[in-house]
């Protein structure tokens, strides 16, 4: 796999290694590959009841064919991917692929072990260690600390929003300790994510730390997340489902869209979105316009100037109607979401989380339009004892929090108060 700046010309081509230990190019874009690998429809199909590791061994090994021979890649897959993605079947037509089953309880744990293992090799023989900083909206922050946790050669500082995570996801960004440190910003999402990218582009921190970043600014967070999507079709009835992706920074979704590049046969892809919906907006309008970010039920999804947004371009050559041919988007606010969980819960006795919710009225949207009788299948993110006060409340119901959670209550929280302030930011920085 090769990789190129989305701000640059083919010319300027960098290794998966480059791009994993250093996140972002130079020139401020992403890393995307410059050529995908092109699945036979009989290869696809020979996947069909296979088991998701199995499914994305055979991904990876044609993903990452050349960058590290097998005998190091199955076991980094299997260490990485060793929790199911079941898809569960509401009816016919209808199903949750339920991606929380990892350690931190949502689907960011498929890229954060991944990732972890992936920079645990190229990294095996340096001296020098690696800083991760990342910024997270929920969950990102927790299956990164979870997955980097005792890694050696490596160090995490995760940035958070102030007040706009769940009490659950706080604890789990910031009762670590050992080589996971956090800032609670005062600020939004987009204030730490800013602060991030500056980071990387700062000489006198570039000159200290050995930078890198785990969201998904970096490739090997999206990598596994499109073995999932290819999982989701091992287990389904038929062929060309439609996707329907809960999007925030769009990480996700780019994911699936690389999916169906490598030959996944998928009619279209759903970009749910809460009140921050300026993807929606492009795909309706033809216009980007980014925003300040506003707090929702569904937080991890409250980002006004979503990253991936710079890979859907590059995929479609920032042609607005070829983007438009497989990804339709809408966008929903508090009331319905919780109006759709209550939904859920009467119809099919089924408990999701606000981010699911969301997947789910775009799946019923996307019916009402289309019509196509096509499978869908929504993506549920998050186990719904994260957000464990609105699931409560909306449906009336006691939820029991799993054991790997209930052990982080009585932690004491460890975070250092920053205002949304990349001189403050910084000045942290150089201070340890």
């Amino acid at each position: 796999m090769q990789l190129v700046s989305t701000n640059s010309n083919s010319s300027q081509i960098v290794s998966l290694q480059e791009a994993v230990l250093h996140s972002l190019p130079e020139d401020g874009g992403l890393y995307v590959p410059t050529q995908l690998p092109l699945f036979e429809p009989s290869d696809i199909r020979g996947m069909k009841g296979q088991p998701l590791a199995d499914v994305s061994i055979q991904v990876a090994s044609r993903l990452l064919d050349g960058v590290l021979p097998e005998s190091e890649l199955i076991p980094i897959v299997e260490r990485a991917i060793n929790f199911p993605a079941p898809l569960v079947e509401l009816t016919p037509t209808l199903s949750v692929l339920e991606l929380f089953h990892g350690p931190s309880l949502a689907f960011k744990d498929f890229g954060a072990r991944f990732m972890a293992e992936l920079i645990g090799y190229f990294n095996r023989d340096a001296d020098d260690l690696v800083t991760i900083l990342v910024a997270t909206s929920g969950d990102t922050g927790g299956a990164v600390a979870a997955g980097f946790h005792g890694v050696p050669g490596v160090e995490v500082v995760i940035l958070y929003p102030s007040g706009r995570v769940s009490e659950l996801q706080e604890r789990q960004l910031t009762t670590w300790g050992d080589n996971i440190s956090a800032c609670e910003v005062e600020g939004s999402f987009d204030d730490c994510q800013a602060m991030v990218k500056t980071a990387f582009q700062d000489p006198d921190l570039k000159r200290r730390y050995n930078l890198s970043s785990a969201n998904s600014i970096n490739i090997a967070r999206l990598i596994p997340q499109s073995f999932y999507y290819f999982g989701a079709y091992a287990q389904m009835k038929g062929d060309n489902p439609v996707f329907v992706v809960p999007s925030g920074n769009y990480g996700n979704l780019t994911a699936g869209l690389l999916a169906k590049r490598m030959g996944l046969p998928v009619k279209h892809f759903v970009a749910a979105s809460n009140r921050n919906d300026v993807v929606p907006k492009y795909l309706n309008t033809g216009e980007f316009h980014p925003k300040q970010s506003v707090t929702t039920l569904s937080n991890a999804m409250d980002v006004g100037n979503p990253s991936n947004f710079a890979r859907m371009q590059h995929l479609y050559g920032s042609t607005w109607n070829a983007m438009r041919d497989d990804v339709v988007g809408y966008s929903y606010s508090d009331s319905e979401t919780l109006s759709e969980m209550q939904l859920l819960y009467r119809d099919f006795g089924y408990i999701c989380d606000p981010h699911g919710a969301i997947g789910a009225l775009g799946a019923k949207e996307y019916e009402g339009i289309y019509n196509t009788g096509e499978m869908l299948i929504f993506l549920e993110t998050a186990h719904p004892s994260k957000f464990i006060d609105v699931v409560q409340d909306a449906l009336g119901i006691h939820l029991d929090i799993p054991i790997r959670l209930q052990r982080l209550q009585d932690l004491p929280k460890n975070a250092v108060s920053i205002p949304a302030d990349y001189t403050a930011f910084k000045a942290h920085l150089m201070s340890r």
